[in-house]
């Protein structure tokens, strides 16, 4: 199965922007991390023919202003190719640096912030990591983290979860294996 019949139509649409060189489409949609989602005139032309009428004025529509701004900085500097990947979440992305990397305490506490943040406070704390994975060339399930950051408020914190439950997963101690 190729990438285009597994992802949102919207995130085909961020990876042909790379595929065909659009570069100063891309600095556009990097200066939306300059403010709040969705107040940045300059992207309106991008994102606004992709947000169904039903999903204006909600988090949802702020959500593809997110993501178009973090995918144009994650792309920044790269030569026409899009890294991607149809797996994983953005906990295994974070697991995958760790492992690559050997990170430090610090990011583990990065990380650890990034789960307890507020939606609003998202852009940010996504911004400093994203950079981290793009200095390792870490690929981003994109579908995904757009998927997620929809639900990033749920109640029952079921995003939240997930990420750290592929970040920091479960292994089996000598306790454990005797018993």
């Amino acid at each position: 199965m190729n990438k285009e019949s597994e992802n949102l139509p919207f995130i085909n649409y961020l990876y042909s922007l790379v595929e065909k060189g659009q570069r100063g489409t891309l600095a556009d949609l990097r200066k939306g991390l300059s403010g709040a989602p969705g107040t940045v005139p300059v992207m309106y032309q991008y994102i606004v023919p992709w947000i169904p009428e039903e999903d204006r004025n909600t988090w949802k529509e702020k959500v593809y202003y997110i993501l178009a701004s973090l995918f144009a900085h994650y792309q920044s500097g790269g030569a026409s190719k899009a890294l991607a990947t149809q797996n994983g979440n953005f906990g295994d992305h974070c697991r995958a640096l760790q492992a690559k990397k050997n990170q430090s305490d610090s990011f583990e506490q990065r990380f650890s912030n990034l789960l307890k943040a507020h939606r609003d406070d998202l852009p940010i704390f996504l911004r400093q990591t994203l950079s981290q994975l793009r200095g390792e060339d870490i690929p981003i399930n994109w579908n995904k983290l757009f998927k997620d950051l929809i639900f990033w408020s749920s109640l029952n914190q079921t995003v939240q979860r997930q990420w750290a439950n592929s970040y920091w997963r479960y292994q089996k101690t000598e306790e454990t294996i005797e018993k």
